[in-house]
């Protein structure tokens, strides 16, 4: 048995292993008054795991803009409605190889390892506590309550108008989720209607409205299940869940076939594989959690509905009627539990480069973009995580304009779609940044390296012996 030793027990340990690695490494980017090295729009898993990778290369001229309330970053207080994160609690995560730094370090310092071998899956809101001392200890600068409302290029730098501020930065790191590049999917039937009716999975709305409502909930993965769970938890009346395909997916291919090597090994295989991998699991979705199912079934007035697309959503005297395939459904309520698309119209901070970057339809072409229309809209990234024009020159600084967030995955695997994989990517997206930024101040680390003129000796540690000639 092992007793709690303490947070503050931990943060002196913590401090003691990176005095062991050498962390942070000094600085080394030349400064520029009122400009930024790194601008990082977002301050949740993937923001603050970027801004940790790069202050260990040294970059720490970082600060991350976040439009959500100090400690509300992210969706897991906001709009997700599991219970527990459905990562395995082992997973190292967002540590960036610093034991202490670890979620089971920081929870077995409070409650030690008898709880932690009797907790199965991490706590939705302990995970949000995890991620908030996480910030404090990676001393993140982080601008809350800040909406970047457009990013322009301006000559070699970037110009971010916000709301507290114009800001300039030398590179900019999306870092904003699962809608980093788009918005919330709403199936076009669904659309106009009004507010209080229809949601989106993704929308902030008060849940225990939906007590004795009827409910419809619409989607078949984990978003779908812990929306509905939350709905028949909150009360509802009833609750109708529509499946447009013949049964609720069971094969999780990307967990089933995961391992070191296609986390790391994933960004180097050929154009075609990669397609070919995405494609497949899109055909193939992700499951939702087993005990998610089970939160939901177990409610009598939970109802499964499989093979049941959504024709058409109309309002009515009473509340709205779902239209499917195997008949009419009367409810009050419906959230849609439909993903998010890629659509730089729905972003205007972005409107700069919409449709400057090259897609993965512009890769693969038009016949075989047709065949999956959502992936060859994702972006064709380089290794950097970085932009790449659609046409040669028209659209230079997209090279510095980098996508660490959920569109990324086509490019360079699963590495920013969660938790597991997140230090990875971090690392990868850091050594990119110190390479292009490094290259790019080649003239001043010359200029440094010819002029640095500081002896490590005097000079008169051994001085030279007359030689003498012998006999």
């Amino acid at each position: 048995m092992t007793s709690p030793i303490g947070l503050p027990a931990l943060e002196a340990d913590l401090a003691r292993q990176k005095t062991l690695l050498n962390l942070p490494p000094r600085a080394w980017m030349p400064r520029t008054d009122g400009v930024l090295d790194v601008a990082i729009i977002g301050a949740g898993l993937c923001g603050l795991v970027a801004n940790l990778a790069l202050s260990m290369e040294g970059i720490s001229n970082v600060r991350l803009f976040d439009r959500a309330p100090a400690h509300l970053e992210g969706p897991w207080i906001t709009y997700a409605r599991m219970e527990t994160l459905r990562t395995v609690k082992e997973a190292a995560g967002p540590a960036m190889g610093i034991p202490a730094l670890t979620f089971r370090a920081w929870f077995e310092a409070q409650w030690g390892f008898d709880a932690w071998e009797a907790m199965h899956l991490a706590p939705r809101g302990m995970w949000m506590d995890y991620l908030i001392w996480y910030r404090k200890m990676t001393g993140a600068d982080v601008l809350n309550d800040c909406d970047v409302t457009a990013i322009t290029p301006e000559g070699d730098l970037f110009r971010l108008t916000t709301s507290q501020g114009t800001f300039m930065a030398r590179r900019v790191v999306l870092a904003t989720g699962l809608d980093a590049l788009g918005a919330p999917r709403l199936p076009a039937v669904a659309q106009g209607l009004p507010n209080g009716k229809v949601y989106h999975s993704a929308d902030m709305f008060d849940t225990q409205s939906l007590k004795g409502k009827r409910v419809i909930v619409v989607g078949a993965g984990a978003s779908a299940m812990d929306n509905a769970a939350t709905a028949l938890e909150e009360g509802c009346a009833r609750m109708d869940l529509l499946v447009r395909r013949p049964a609720i997916p069971v094969i999780d291919k990307f967990t089933g076939t995961g391992s070191r090597g296609m986390t790391a090994g994933y960004v180097g295989l050929p154009d075609d594989v990669k397609w070919q991998i995405m494609d497949e699991g899109d055909r193939f979705p992700v499951p939702p959690p087993k005990h998610s199912v089970e939160r939901v079934a177990r409610h009598p007035n939970a109802h499964l509905h499989v093979g049941a697309a959504v024709l058409a959503v109309e309002e009515t005297a009473e509340g709205i009627r779902v239209t499917t395939p195997n008949g009419a459904i009367e409810a009050d309520v419906a959230i849609f539990a439909t993903g998010f698309t890629i659509d730089l119209d729905a972003r205007p901070e972005l409107a700069a480069f919409a449709g400057r970057y090259r897609t993965w339809g512009d890769v693969v072409g038009p016949e075989r973009a047709a065949t999956n229309q959502g992936l060859a809209s994702h972006p064709y990234l380089a290794r950097d995580f970085s932009f790449i024009e659609k046409a040669g020159g028209s659209c230079p600084s997209l090279k510095r304009l980098t996508c660490f967030a959920y569109p990324a995955v086509p490019s360079h695997g699963k590495v920013t779609s969660g938790v597991p994989s997140a230090s990875e990517g971090a690392r990868r997206l850091a050594s990119g940044l110190v390479q292009s930024l490094f290259a790019e101040d080649a003239q001043i680390h010359l200029d440094r390296f010819r002029d640095y003129d500081t002896p490590d000796m005097t000079g008169e540690e051994w001085l030279p012996a007359d030689l003498t000639p012998t006999a």
